[in-house]
């Protein structure tokens, strides 16, 4: 754990051991300093435009709104200061909805020192680590932050404490079709699934087999099977059935998968015929195979 908090400090410590001042704590003037808890007006305290959250659940933000109504805030929300008596929320969205909706005119807030870049970081973190964002909205604010903060995957993943290869799956999220999208965002369909659908390159299978998922309740291994016994350059119907490796198959795939250290794909066609598919990436790595399977 130790690890992934170091790795998620880059930008949140510019944040948290800002040496930076401003013009904030209750002082002469009635203004607040950096640094300080004050009770805000909610009408002075603006959205944050880098909210990668897109989607509230309503239910949640009633019953959080009844515990306002009966325990006030607790934890106070974080803004950063804009300008005179302005604010713009850091996070703490929830908190804000909900306390405008049990009539609050004053929140308590801390007011902390961020830049455009660290306000993206810190809401993306903040809901990643809460759990909170969906798939999707994770993929956009990625892409946010190596477009608008120009920095590249290995940099993303040490900023937000997942490996690179968990970065650029996420990433490609963005390149499936609008239907598919939206099915992830909604939560009809799981990572596991989009994860399938991205290996395939044409458009229209994979809004197939999204329409076999929903129709057939496909699970995540089921459609994996389905992609891997597609037939290259062939386009599959709404009509075909996925299909499903009998099970002495699989035992041969795994066992073989085990042996050689690698990935191995089996391929059986409705007919009994089909193919074992091993991969290699290097001259070694072949060399290394053919030794193995020669014992």
């Amino acid at each position: 754990m130790q690890g992934k908090k170091k790795a998620l400090g880059r930008g949140l410590s510019a944040i948290l051991e800002s040496p930076e001042t401003d013009i904030t704590s209750r002082d002469i003037s009635g203004e607040y300093v950096v640094g300080a808890i004050a009770h805000i007006s909610v009408e002075k305290i603006e959205p944050n435009p880098f909210q990668p959250r897109q989607q509230f659940n309503e239910e949640e933000l009633a019953e959080l709104t009844l515990s306002i109504q009966a325990q006030g805030i607790i934890q106070p929300i974080t803004v950063r200061k804009m300008g005179y008596d302005n604010y713009q929320l850091i996070s703490g969205e929830r908190r804000l909805k909900s306390a405008k909706l049990a009539g609050l005119t004053e929140i308590p807030t801390f007011i902390r020192v961020a830049n455009d870049e660290q306000m993206l970081e810190l809401a993306l973190v903040e809901n990643i680590q809460r759990e909170e964002l969906n798939p999707l909205e994770i993929a956009i604010s990625f892409q946010r932050l190596l477009d608008e903060c120009q920095l590249k995957q290995e940099e993303l993943s040490q900023k937000v404490g997942k490996d690179r290869s968990t970065v650029a799956n996420y990433i490609r999220l963005l390149k499936l079709p609008t239907e598919v999208q939206v099915a992830i965002r909604d939560k009809k369909i799981s990572m596991g699934h989009a994860r399938a659908l991205i290996t395939i390159d044409d458009v229209k299978t994979q809004v197939v087999i999204l329409h076999q998922i929903f129709a057939k309740k496909l699970s995540v291994r089921q459609v994996e099977e389905l992609v891997r016994n597609l037939t290259p350059g062939k386009q599959i119907s709404e009509k075909s059935e996925p299909f499903e490796l009998p099970v002495k198959f699989e035992r041969v795939r795994d066992t073989l998968t085990r042996k050689l250290n690698t990935r191995v794909d089996v391929k059986v066609k409705a007919k009994g015929n089909g193919t074992i598919i091993i991969p290699f990436r290097s001259d070694e790595e072949f060399e290394r195979i053919i030794k193995e399977l020669e014992k």
